[in-house]
């Protein structure tokens, strides 16, 4: 049996499935579910996997298939608001939501090294990222180390083909190697600064170079 909850949140990312063919946003069912969090959609879902009735699909955010529906007799009779008894203690509030974007492999803060290695998903704070649509990259290398970012951090980076002078970007380099640095502008060609001053700057011409993204924050992870 599922709890009316669950019932209402397979039948409405089912209803969303059928409408548009895109699974509703975390956003969209916190509020369509009346809930104060996003992690009580969390919960839901997680109980809704472990019971069969929906499954998330690999290396792809926001992709959920629903695999059964609940049998009639699940479907609980709404009742008013009034008489909903109230919600059980949650786990501290929307400040601890986590966002999964994907994780793209890793990315040289020093020699350029291929980037865009295959692509799973990285759980990340919600409050690291502002608007946009971000990636994740693992750093390698020490070139960026006075700017605070340590070899094996992962630059979590919004999409964008823009940058302006002084921003740290994931540069793209001759489409085959991918760097991470500051950006600058330097005459008619494009320059990209390391933070280690055992390194010197590259230079390249803009055709050389294609912007990826810029550093939207930095997620480390301590053993």
């Amino acid at each position: 049996m599922l709890t009316r909850k669950q019932h209402e949140l397979v039948c409405f990312i089912n209803d969303r499935l059928n409408e548009t063919g895109v699974s509703p946003s975390f956003e969209e069912m916190k509020e369509a579910l009346d809930l104060k969090s996003k992690s009580g959609v969390h919960r839901l879902i997680s109980a809704l996997e472990e019971r069969a009735f929906i499954r998330r699909l690999p290396n792809r955010a926001r992709a959920l298939e629903v695999l059964r529906m609940p049998e009639r007799a699940e479907k609980k009779p709404a009742r008013p608001k009034a008489a909903v008894p109230p919600p059980a203690p949650t786990v501290p509030p929307a400040a601890n939501d986590v966002v999964e974007i994907p994780l793209h492999g890793r990315i040289a803060a020093g020699v350029p090294i291929e980037a865009f290695e295959g692509s799973t998903m990285l759980a990340v704070p919600a409050a690291l990222l502002g608007a946009g649509d971000h990636y994740a990259l693992e750093v390698a290398g020490d070139s960026m180390v006075e700017a605070g970012i340590l070899d094996g951090d992962y630059a979590l980076v919004r999409r964008t083909e823009v940058a302006r002078d002084g921003e740290i970007v994931v540069a793209l380099i001759e489409e085959a190697e991918a760097t991470l640095k500051y950006f600058r502008r330097e005459g008619a060609m494009v320059r990209l600064d390391p933070a280690n001053r055992a390194y010197d700057p590259q230079r390249y011409s803009p055709q050389q170079v294609r912007i990826q993204g810029k550093l939207s924050g930095i997620l480390r992870r301590y053993d």
